[in-house]
Formats: C-alpha cells, sequence, structure tokens
C-alpha cells in the first residue's frame, strides 16, 4: 500500500491524513458535469433505469445526495411523485425537487449516491443515518492490482476521493450498516466510455 493510505476491515482503502479540504463550490460542479450536457442527461435517464429495474418498480419517493448539476433528479421528477436532494455546494435542485439540509431526517424509499460516496469522511456512519429501503451508489472501480497501478490511477485524487472501492469491499460495508447486494454492474461505462470496469453501480436493499 502506498503512502498516506490503508485497507480498512471491509477492505476499503482510504487515505490517512487530509492536508486540505477540496472546495466543493459552483465552480467544481460546473468543470466536473456542465460542460458535459448531453453526457450528464443520458447518465440520468440510465440511472434512474437501473434504479427501477433493480427494485422491480417505480419508488415512491428518492433522494439524491450530492445532486451536482440536478440532472438525475430533473429526470426522476417527471416518474417518481417524490423528490429530495441534498448537496454540500448549497446550489438550489431542480424545481420540483425539495431541498433537505439534514440528508438524516427523512424517510424515503431509495437514496443514491452517484460519484459522491468517495467523498465522505465517514462513510459508514453516512449510510447508518439514512432511512431508506434501498441504496444505489456508484463510485470508480478501484482494482488495485498493485501499487504503481493505484499510484497513477486517474481517480486517485487526494483530499478529494478518500476512499476506494471494489465489489468486495463496497458491499462488505454496506453489509455492515444493514443493506445486503441487489445488483452489482459498470453500466455507466457505457456512457462514459472509458476503460473497462471504470465506475461500479450497486443497488443494495436493507434487510
Amino acid at each position: 500500500m502506498i503512502e498516506n493510505y490503508y485497507k480498512n476491515e471491509f477492505g476499503v482503502i482510504s487515505q490517512i491524513e487530509i492536508s486540505e479540504n477540496t472546495k466543493y463550490d459552483e465552480e467544481y460542479i460546473a468543470k466536473r458535469y456542465r460542460n458535459y450536457p448531453q453526457k450528464c442527461r443520458e447518465m440520468a435517464h440510465l440511472r434512474l433505469g437501473y434504479i427501477i429495474g433493480a427494485i422491480g418498480a417505480v419508488p415512491s419517493s428518492i433522494m439524491d445526495i450530492g445532486y451536482g448539476s440536478g440532472e438525475f433528479l430533473d429526470v426522476a421528477k417527471n416518474i417518481i411523485p417524490k423528490c429530495f436532494g441534498n448537496d454540500i455546494t448549497g446550489i438550489k435542485p431542480p424545481a420540483g425537487v425539495e431541498y433537505i439540509e439534514d440528508f438524516t431526517s427523512i424517510g424515503v424509499s431509495v437514496v443514491t449516491f452517484f460519484d459522491v460516496l468517495e467523498h465522505f469522511e465517514n462513510p459508514v456512519e453516512t449510510i447508518k443515518g439514512l432511512h431508506c429501503q434501498y441504496v444505489a451508489i456508484s463510485v470508480p472501480h478501484c482494482h488495485y492490482y498493485n501499487d504503481d497501478w493505484f499510484r497513477n490511477w486517474k481517480h486517485r485524487r487526494p483530499n478529494e476521493h478518500l476512499h476506494h472501492f471494489n465489489e468486495v469491499s463496497l458491499s462488505a460495508m454496506m453489509n455492515e450498516c444493514g443493506f445486503v447486494t441487489l445488483l452489482q454492474t459498470n453500466i455507466e461505462d457505457t456512457i462514459r466510455k472509458d476503460q473497462p470496469q471504470n465506475i461500479l453501480t450497486m443497488v443494495f436493499e436493507r434487510e
């Protein structure tokens, strides 16, 4: 394992010391998402379809944590009766979506973390604080072939991506939080068109 990283009891690879906090603001969102509007829209539809297929129904409510540009919620609100969002930037969610300051304060059918969970300092406590039946998560797929691969991996972003998951470690962590795996896939790679098994997407159900 390279310097300043360790593997925890679930197999999640985490940064040990954070030297500076990444600033999540409108400029960050614009850099990551708003320059690719067509791909963001396509991704929103893909994610929504995957969730509905995984749970076998259109959920009655959904909350997207770290909604960024808001594309997913803008699509989801057309079919899901109650849509909520939380984002550290404070950027308003799309019209028709309710902003939730404390995402542990309400119960919903589905909670989503798209390209988000790896940014939380304590993902276990974050998941344990949820009140939902299902959780959908997409994260960079960390294979950790060797130290050199990890050191040069494009998703290893110190002080931004604090945790790194594969399908085994993410499942183990979610099991500790009371959720079991429903589905896992690399379906987002069909849109991102990057190397195979670049983004891991999984859906979990509360036990």
